[in-house]
């Protein structure tokens, strides 16, 4: 039971961020494939010969792609930068010297 869930979980994130993803079967094994693109192609997770597999395989890409793109050194511009260093600022208590 316990699996079985493991397994929903898993799907519906892959589905979440590519909606129309299905399980292809090739001849090197099985691939989660979101049109023509095999979406763990790109962090060289291979082919597996297990559906549930292909799905985890599948679920680690969305994953490892969302912590790249939320943690990527270019994507922040100076605006960002600003707000946070500001945002840091406010959070700090003032440092008045009393005398």
């Amino acid at each position: 039971m316990r699996e079985e869930i493991k397994k929903a979980r898993i799907k519906k994130r892959v589905l979440k961020q590519y909606p129309n993803a299905s399980v292809e079967y090739t001849n090197t094994g099985i691939q989660i494939m979101s049109g023509d693109v095999y979406i763990a192609e790109e962090f060289y997770l291979p082919a597996t010969n297990c559906e549930d597999k292909a799905w985890e395989y599948a679920a680690l890409a969305c994953k490892t792609s969302q912590q790249f793109n939320r943690t990527h050194p270019m994507r922040m511009d100076l605006v960002d930068i600003e707000s946070k260093i500001n945002r840091i600022n406010r959070r700090r208590s003032p440092r008045i010297k009393r005398r």
